[in-house]
């Protein structure tokens, strides 16, 4: 299967500390483009994986759940691990999901959670059974970004609604996680964010088992804040925690 124009993973080489971007729900490695391409300025070794079913087609994307985007995660880290002494892990949206279940099953030593979601903000949601019998793809709306390249873009233009409901599935495996959270945890959530109920973020802050936490509130951006307009605020935050 052919990979979309710009959405091969990202791979940096620097310094014995690796990071680990994970991209979100239908986007591509592209969205942590700007903030790898940052952190590997400051030292970091950076490797940014393209999800399994996405950044293809989303025809290929319907045919993957949650264990197939975290399996690539997994392969993601082991590669670090082999040329790191120590990996931390970004995510967002989706991506700070499997960061958080990454968490728990190997040796990480910070996470950084950005617009993970806990609550979603379409309230059609709990029609989505219903939806399923009707329809396979729903369209999606996303920001337009005139300040950024488009090569920061890529994504699906749709979304395949059985992979909805994989998502779904994983945060509810993901919830049932957080307390066992027990690494050096920075959450950045935006107030603006349309995809992701805001609470999301202080629910996390509240129910995460470690007590180095931290919770920054972003007043201007939406949910994906790697390319909006508070980025390099975001950049600079992450680049202090680590």
């Amino acid at each position: 299967m052919a990979i979309m124009e710009g959405a091969e993973p990202l791979f940096l080489l620097g310094g014995d500390c690796g990071v680990l971007l994970i991209h979100g729900f239908t986007g591509s490695p592209a969205e942590m483009g700007l903030l790898g391409e940052f952190l590997h300025k400051k030292g970091y070794t950076v490797l940014a994986p393209r999800l399994s079913g996405h950044g293809t087609t989303v025809e290929e994307m319907a045919n993957t759940q949650w264990s197939h985007w975290y399996s690539t995660v997994e392969d993601a880290y082991h590669i670090l691990k082999s040329i790191c002494n120590r990996v931390v892990v970004i995510g967002l949206s989706m991506g700070g999901l499997l960061a958080f279940k990454l968490g728990t099953e190997y040796k990480v030593d910070k996470i950084v959670s950005l617009s993970t979601p806990i609550f979603i903000a379409d309230k059609r949601l709990d029609l989505l059974p219903v939806y399923r019998m009707f329809r396979k793809f729903v369209p999606k709306k996303r920001k337009a970004y005139a300040d950024i390249p488009s090569k920061y873009t890529v994504c699906y233009k749709s979304t395949p609604l059985r992979s909805l409901s994989s998502l779904l599935d994983l945060i509810q495996h993901v919830d049932a996680l957080l307390p066992s959270i027990a690494v050096p945890l920075l959450i950045i959530q935006g107030r603006r964010d349309h995809t992701v109920q805001a609470r999301s973020a202080q629910y996390i802050y509240d129910k995460v088992g470690t007590e180095d936490k931290q919770l920054i509130w972003l007043e201007k951006s939406g949910h994906i804040v790697t390319i909006d307009i508070e980025r390099e605020g975001v950049f600079a935050y992450i680049a202090d925690f680590l």
